[in-house]
Formats: structure tokens, C-alpha cells, sequence
């Protein structure tokens, strides 16, 4: 597993306008070309996070799919991010995760955030996504899910080399700012009980809705420590995560050698 360099692009989302944030959205990471591997786009980057937005959800065969993988070819990286999709009939939150070839996996929001009512408007998905990439097991999530450390629990498997089931976590967001405290805190209690690196994207300003959004987006390493920070403002960086420096922590402090079996309903 060689190293791996993410880049998170806190943004600020136009509200309810598609196009004017796929040309957003594509200025901000373009002059990442060659040297990222893999890019972290917000929570509902195409619309912001909002109810009403469920009434012109796009389907796969839309655009926004069409200009992520567009977008992953340009930069020769891998490119994750979520919008509201429609699927037989039904609209789900769903994070893409797209590669430069071309493939794409997809995972759907499964705790929908029943404060803002979006249980009542969208369906939630059921099953976790982990995707293997530059030699990497990544497991990306969506917002409120980082509430719910069962669902993101690094489970031991004798059978992988490394033992766990992924080495990166992501979290894409829409997390207001009057909420901040525990976004920065869940961030690295995920990151110190899963033995992992985990990278939260939030979006910043103020939304359609009059809420507002601090970023504060951040890659946080096995020991709960930020290693990159973003602050409040529209930014993108771009962090190295670093493979032999994470074996070694693991090989150090196995704590995943004790940990609880159980089977998620």
C-alpha cells in the first residue's frame, strides 16, 4: 500500500442550481490535475441540503453523474461527493465514488436526518460501501451517519492482510455551524476508535434555508490527531496520507484484537 493524497474542497454550495455547481464545483478542483488521488466534494454538492431539491433529483443517466466521471478522467483521480438521485421511483442521498476509468460505486445515505424531516421526503439506503483504491480500503459516509458509530465500525477480518476493513473513512457533509462542537469531536473519536485516518468535508456560508455552515473540514489520523484543518472559508487542500505510518500504529496498538463481535440488523 503505497501513500495515499486526498484533497477536501469545502466549498459554498449555490442553492438549488445544478449547472452553476458543476461549473463551481469543476473551477475549484481542476487545478488539481496530477497531483491528488483522490478528491471529497460536500454532502448534495449539485443543490445544497434541502427537501425541496427532491422535486428535480436527477437519475444515473443524468448529468451530474456524466460530469463526475468527466471530472475524474481530467484529473486522473478518483472523485466522491453526494446528490439527491432518483432510483425506481425512489430518491436517496447517494454518494458517488468514481474512478478515472470510469467505474462507478455508489452507497445511499442510511440515517437520514429525522431533525430536518429528510426521513419523510427521502429513502435511506440499508448497506455500508467500502472501495478499494491506490491500494487503499475506503469507506465513505454521509453526514448524520457520523452519529452512529456501529454502522462505521472497523470490524477485524483474519482474512485481509491488514486486518480491518478499510483504512480511510469519509464523511460527507452539510453540518451546520451551530452544530460545529460535535462535528469536530465524532470526527476524532471515529478516526481513535477505528484505528484509522478519517477526512470530514463540510460546506461554509449560508444555505437557501438561512442556516448557516462554519467547514471546518479536516483529515484526522489514527490517533485522533488533525493533520489538516480548513477553517471557515471556501478552500481546497490536499493532504498525503501515509501507509507505513499507519501499519505501524496498528502493529503497535492492536486494540482491534479485542474488540466486540456483533451483526449489524
Amino acid at each position: 500500500m503505497q501513500n495515499l493524497r486526498i484533497s477536501l474542497v469545502q466549498g459554498n454550495t449555490r442553492w438549488h442550481d445544478p449547472a452553476g455547481n458543476r461549473e463551481y464545483y469543476g473551477d475549484l478542483i481542476a487545478p488539481l490535475h496530477d497531483i491528488t488521488d483522490l478528491v471529497i466534494l460536500p454532502e448534495t454538492f449539485t443543490s445544497g441540503f434541502s427537501n425541496d431539491a427532491i422535486e428535480h433529483a436527477e437519475t444515473m443517466d443524468g448529468p451530474t453523474v456524466a460530469w463526475m466521471r468527466e471530472q475524474a478522467a481530467k484529473l486522473g483521480a478518483a472523485l466522491t461527493g453526494s446528490v439527491q438521485l432518483r432510483v425506481d421511483g425512489k430518491v436517496f442521498n447517494r454518494l458517488l465514488f468514481v474512478t478515472p476509468d470510469g467505474e462507478l460505486q455508489t452507497y445511499d445515505k442510511r440515517h437520514l436526518f429525522r431533525y430536518a424531516n429528510e426521513h419523510e421526503r427521502y429513502a435511506a439506503g440499508r448497506d455500508r460501501l467500502t472501495v478499494e483504491w491506490k491500494g487503499w480500503r475506503i469507506c465513505p459516509l454521509v453526514c448524520y451517519d457520523l452519529r452512529f458509530p456501529v454502522f462505521s465500525r472497523n470490524r477485524f477480518n483474519v482474512e485481509r492482510e491488514n486486518a480491518l476493513d478499510y483504512d480511510l473513512l469519509i464523511y460527507v457533509a452539510n453540518w451546520p455551524s451551530v452544530r460545529n462542537y460535535p462535528w469536530k469531536t465524532l470526527l476524532r473519536a471515529r478516526a481513535i476508535e477505528n484505528l484509522s485516518y478519517v477526512a470530514g468535508v463540510n460546506r461554509v456560508a449560508t444555505d437557501g434555508n438561512g442556516h448557516s455552515y462554519a467547514g471546518e473540514s479536516a483529515v484526522i489520523d489514527y490517533a485522533g490527531q488533525a493533520i489538516s484543518e480548513c477553517g471557515e472559508h471556501e478552500v481546497v487542500t490536499t493532504t498525503t496520507l501515509l501507509a507505513a505510518e499507519l501499519k505501524a500504529f496498528r502493529d503497535r496498538f492492536p486494540a482491534m484484537l479485542d474488540a466486540d463481535r456483533f451483526t449489524l440488523e
